[in-house]
């Protein structure tokens, strides 16, 4: 046992960073990893320490947390940690997380009313951002002219919904005003609604797993940071719900504790999960992956790919071997390539939606971290300007936060109505 001086200071080796720790050398530690299992060291080197012992790395911990992090990478990491720590480490966390995934989804929720409820629940901010930018200066105005029309304009615009589809909302309002269709606020707030639902209408083409296809291969691609492993594993869970087998493989052989964190999720939800050791050929391990689910007969094989860089031409190279060598085994697959975007990330969404469709055909997507932004508008901009399905959207942490995406219920919640 280390020695303890009266002040309650451990040992300075009791902190030192352990010989055989695994450091990725491309990136820096996580700070947040370093206190942690400094901490872990601490306790198990002085089990039951003083309450001063416990101030001190507590006061690590808490510095370490106040760090910035910026690198995607690194958050990406950062996340791995938190589900570890829930996971693992405190057992009030571990319950609360496993108790909020495990939960059914109630029949008030299954009902149309609690959907919504949820729904306009997670949009909350987003919505809130949206409706007072629009609302503000519509309701209540009981003539529309060039201003006002000005000002829905600019709203739009700050709310991410693009150029292109804010023009096309502006021009058929403008046009309807003309011939007297529309003779107040309140009237044009209701076609404003009817323009955002038809933008969305076309893209509202829910996921359909094809039975002929076993397994149905999903192949989730994104950059990091974006909530993809964590789609990944709502997916499993939703499609084992729906009594299918489901397999998944951890294909992101490239960010540090990426396969750790998918294999979490499938220990979870009780799925099994093919993986190789971090830094393997994402390819091999895909290739495996499908051999194990065909002879398993599994229902659906969930892919998890690396988070791609979309400017880096070498690694959307890789993507492109990933999808031939799958074929090889299966000419058909994957049979849904489903692009996971970040609704906070704006406009790059779109460049990322662009570059991604350019390397791999692109079937679908899924847009996440709307209950985090307060300019979701980009969902219009990028259903207009891509025109692929949006399959899912993220509205919250919880697994029945995960959508299947219908225009009309987005628009009300966007508004708080319905």
């Amino acid at each position: 046992m280390k020695q303890v001086n009266k002040a309650g200071n451990a040992d300075s080796k009791a902190l030192a960073k352990p010989k055989s720790a695994a450091v990725n050398p491309g990136l820096a530690e996580d700070p947040i990893a370093v206190a942690e299992r400094e901490w872990a060291e601490l306790m198990a080197a002085e089990e039951g320490g003083s309450a001063q012992q416990e101030a001190n790395v507590a006061e690590q911990v808490s510095a370490a947390k106040a760090q910035p992090k910026l690198d995607p990478i690194a958050l990406a990491e950062q996340e791995w940690s938190n589900l570890v720590a829930a996971s693992e480490g405190d057992a009030d966390a571990q319950a609360q997380l496993a108790a909020e995934e495990a939960r059914p989804v109630t029949s008030a929720e299954a009902a149309e009313g609690g959907f919504l409820s949820r729904l306009k629940k997670g949009l909350k901010r987003t919505g809130s951002g949206f409706a007072e930018g629009m609302g503000t200066f519509l309701l209540g105005k009981k003539e529309i002219d060039d201003e006002v029309m000005e000002d829905l304009e600019n709203a739009l615009l700050v709310a991410d919904v693009g150029i292109e589809a804010t023009s096309e909302i502006i021009d058929n309002l403008s046009a309807r005003i003309k011939r007297n269709e529309l003779a107040d606020g309140r009237a044009v707030v209701g076609a404003l609604k009817a323009e955002l639902a038809g933008l969305l209408e076309p893209s509202e083409q829910p996921l359909a797993i094809d039975s002929a296809h076993k397994p149905f291969v999903i192949l989730v691609v994104g950059v990091n940071g974006v909530g993809k492993t964590t789609t990944i594993g709502k997916l499993a869970r939703r499609y084992r719900d729906e009594g299918k087998s489901v397999m998944l493989a951890a294909g992101d052989t490239f960010r540090a504790a990426a396969v750790e964190q998918l294999q979490a999720w499938g220990e979870r939800h009780g799925v099994p999960v093919i993986a190789q050791k971090t830094g393997s050929d994402s390819a091999s391990v895909l290739y495996d992956a499908l051999q194990a689910a065909t002879a398993r007969k599994a229902d659906v094989l969930i892919a998890d790919t690396a988070g791609r860089l979309h400017n880096k031409d070498n690694l959307m190279d890789e993507l492109k071997k990933v999808v031939r060598v799958m074929g090889k085994l299966d000419p058909t697959a994957p049979h849904e390539t489903l692009l996971v975007l970040d609704a906070g990330t704006g406009q790059n969404a779109l460049s990322q939606a662009s570059t991604f469709q350019s390397v791999v055909n692109v079937s679908g997507l899924a847009l996440t971290k709307l209950d985090g932004t307060a300019k979701g508008g980009i969902i219009f901009a990028i259903c207009k300007q891509t025109g692929l399905p949006l399959r899912f959207i993220g509205v919250g942490e919880a697994a029945e936060d995960l959508r299947t995406f219908n225009s009309k219920d987005f628009v009300n919640a966007l508004f708080d109505e319905g």
